[in-house]
């Protein structure tokens, strides 16, 4: 864990869940001294909060695509 992570603003959703599932399992063994703890957890918010915005940019993009131009494929039958 001694190598410098890439920014979170930088990484894809993916990329910031693996880091931010690594920090979990770090801080969750209790071995850490307290500052490193502490700089771990920070990192950790800084992670949900992209994962967060990469996840609030594909909701606005899915709902741009529900209101302008998705149609069904099959239209329905009427009867």
């Amino acid at each position: 864990m001694n190598e410098p992570a890439a920014a979170p603003e930088n990484l894809d959703f993916e990329a910031a869940l693996t880091e931010l599932e690594r920090i979990v399992q770090a801080l969750e063994t209790g071995r850490l001294p307290l500052e490193t703890a502490l700089q771990r957890y920070q990192q950790g918010v800084a992670l949900v909060r992209r994962c967060r915005q990469v996840l609030d940019e594909a909701e606005q993009r899915l709902l741009a695509i529900e209101n302008g131009s998705l149609v069904p494929l099959d239209p329905p039958v009427e009867r």
